[in-house]
């Protein structure tokens, strides 16, 4: 019989319960515990736990008094700040890069340098601490070009300034480096040539030299439909994305993710667990925009469940340096998740709303909880983006009929959606 693995979920999005969701499949899930999960998360899960996320030796210290097999962190903050080592000094199995590894997101100045230094293809940049070498790199720059202006370090999303000329440029710049717009995570930016094409992402499953290319996924990022509006932490997704052709996706591979491991090994990092690479497909082929350590959200939500192998299988052999299959057996179908958001977001928004599920759903369809939370035994919002509406169907506009059918129930009061997540996505777009 194979070992039943106690499970901790670090994390409390949409992320993190559909990664509990995914666990809770597997013959090799026993017990299942969160830290500090959500209201969902507190449904599923046979305990949660409050705990700092961003100290690591609170989450070891949680794993090892609740006896944990197996801790899986979710979040970017605290395998930047060295959970999943912290967790490995009390000798408990974590699935994520390790705090070096993890420099591929704490600092875009390092992962820019990474890039020059292995000439893997992204933007012309620069590094820079001080005002004066900052200001003299953007006379370089026409003076109504586009420049995109970047806080290197951890700053919520929020730290990339796309300057529309150079002058809006030099303000961002004086902000972030005299104004601490971003504290600490400013105190470095980075300058960059802002690249023109359609951006995608790709996530992969990193084992030291192995890698797994996960289901390919497209984000819709602008609060408005028809991609308008303020920037979110994504409003919905599709998947598998039909708008990268295989081999768009082979010369990714080639070009950029191979590469990319093969770049880790020279500089031995231990790379184990998720990197999703950012991208922009320009005319001149793939860049990278950036690299993140973890999975994306609201991707999860969709390509998890796009492949047959066991979720939490796979996460174990990364986690122990195991081997990984040659490929993953996807399921065929098509995905969306469309996120229902507070009214408001992503500027400020009520919380504590009284949240009603319905009693049923579309065929293949689930809700996946974001911002909430229990309050004295009832569901309430918590967050900007409060649910995730996932839909599975053998074909997209299946799958699209379904989810914004179990869209129209009324959630929670004033949700917001957007109505066009997949609506108008074709091959050539």
């Amino acid at each position: 019989m194979k070992k039943k693995y106690k499970v901790l979920v670090i994390g409390s999005g949409g992320r993190e319960h559909a990664i509990l969701k995914e666990c809770l499949k597997s013959p090799l899930c026993g017990e299942i515990i969160a830290a500090p999960g959500n209201g969902g998360m507190e449904a599923d899960a046979n305990a949660c736990f409050a705990v700092n996320v961003e100290d690591p030796a609170s989450i070891a210290h949680l794993a090892l008094e609740q006896e944990v097999d197996l801790a899986i962190i979710g979040p970017e903050v605290p395998l930047c700040e060295g959970a999943v080592d912290a967790l490995e000094e009390k000798g408990i199995l974590a699935f994520g890069p390790n705090k070096e590894a993890a420099q591929f997101e704490a600092s875009k100045t390092f992962t820019k340098d990474f890039l020059a230094k292995y000439e893997i293809p992204t933007a012309k940049y620069g590094n820079f601490t001080e005002t004066a070498d900052a200001l003299k790199f953007l006379n370089n720059f026409p003076e109504d070009e586009t420049v995109v202006v970047k806080a290197s370090g951890l700053a919520a999303g929020k730290g990339v300034i796309i300057a529309e000329n150079r002058a809006a440029a030099e303000e961002a710049v004086r902000e972030m480096l005299d104004g601490g717009k971003f504290g600490a995570s400013g105190e470095s930016i980075v300058i960059e040539e802002y690249l023109t094409g359609r951006e995608t992402s790709l996530h992969l499953l990193v084992s030291g030299d192995q890698f797994l290319t996960l289901p390919s996924s497209r984000d819709h990022k602008k609060h408005g439909e028809g991609d308008t509006g303020l920037n979110t932490g994504g409003m919905g997704v599709i998947a598998p994305d039909p708008t990268i052709p295989d081999k768009t996706l082979k010369h990714i591979l080639e070009t950029i993710a191979k590469p990319t491991l093969a770049a880790f090994k020279s500089e031995g990092i231990d790379y184990r667990g998720i990197l999703y690479i950012g991208l922009m497909l320009t005319s001149h082929g793939p860049k990278v925009l950036e690299f993140n350590v973890r999975l994306g959200d609201p991707e999860t939500q969709l390509i998890l469940p796009l492949f047959e192998e066991d979720t939490l299988e796979l996460f174990i052999r990364t986690a122990q340096k195991g081997e990984l299959p040659e490929n993953l057996t996807l399921s065929g179908k098509s995905g969306i998740t469309v996120v229902l958001a507070a009214d408001g977001y992503p500027g400020s928004y009520e919380k504590n709303l009284p949240i009603s599920l319905p009693e049923s759903l579309p065929v293949d369809t689930t809700v996946i909880h974001a911002g909430t939370s229990i309050n004295e035994g009832e569901l309430v919002t918590s967050g900007g983006r409060v649910l995730n509406i996932v839909s599975f169907a053998e074909t997209a506009d299946a799958a699209f009929d379904n989810v914004y059918k179990a869209c129209e129930h009324p959630y929670f009061e004033k949700q917001y959606y957007r109505k066009d997540i997949g609506k108008t996505v074709s091959a050539t777009s």
